[in-house]
């Protein structure tokens, strides 16, 4: 078991935890977020299943928002996967088309006759109410970007790293088309498995925290 892992699963887990609907005013203006999700357990505690945080300054409402309410799967990767996950769990041939990339207008032109737009209203309704009724979420205040995303890095590969952070049986990400969500048991494909928190890193996370 990584103590490390241990250790941050139940600093997380006795913050304050938001689930959907939050006041967007609680949550600082840049930082990192850490999702939990029901039915999942890991160190005698919520598993911690997705560690995210954003690049532009002063993001991290809007980054909560367009994976909790923005109903456009191309704004959030997370918001993707789930889709990808419930699609390919079914089954459904649409996956293909949830796969496009819809960002540019030139994109929507192309695609305009090939991608069933009301399917992928419904499908997008579908992963809002996934999402909103299964993760819970807190966060920590981090203003510098540098120090968000390497904070972010190493608390991804800790947990990844970790032999005891395994997902349950009837966890959704078990069917993602993504090897690396399986593998990982994280709603993740990115900084896996690379350089974890180091002891000096815990001291340091555990003063951001403001943990005694």
């Amino acid at each position: 078991m990584s103590k490390n892992c241990h250790m941050i699963h139940q600093w997380f887990n006795g913050m304050k935890k938001f689930t959907f609907p939050f006041d967007k005013k609680e949550i600082p203006e840049n930082g990192i977020y850490i999702l939990f999700e029901k039915s999942e357990f890991a160190h005698s505690t919520n598993r911690i299943v997705r560690i995210g945080t954003h690049t532009g300054n002063n993001q991290l409402r809007s980054r909560l928002f367009q994976h909790f309410l923005n109903e456009n799967k191309d704004r959030s990767i997370f918001r993707k996967n789930i889709g990808r996950t419930l699609l390919n769990k079914d089954k459904d041939s649409f996956l293909e088309q949830w796969e496009i990339d819809l960002t540019t207008k030139n994109a929507k032109d192309l695609h305009s006759n090939s991608v069933d737009f009301i399917k992928q209203k419904e499908t997008e309704k579908r992963v809002t109410k996934y999402i909103q009724n299964n993760f819970s979420f807190v966060v920590f205040q981090v203003d510098d970007k540098n120090k968000r995303l390497e904070t972010e890095s190493k608390i991804i590969s800790t947990v990844s790293l970790c032999e005891e952070c395994k997902p349950s049986e009837n966890w959704l990400g078990n069917f993602s088309p993504k090897e690396k969500i399986r593998k990982s048991g994280l709603w993740l494909v990115n900084e896996l498995w690379k350089t974890p928190l180091s002891d000096e890193d815990m001291i340091e996370l555990k003063q951001i925290l403001k943990i005694k």
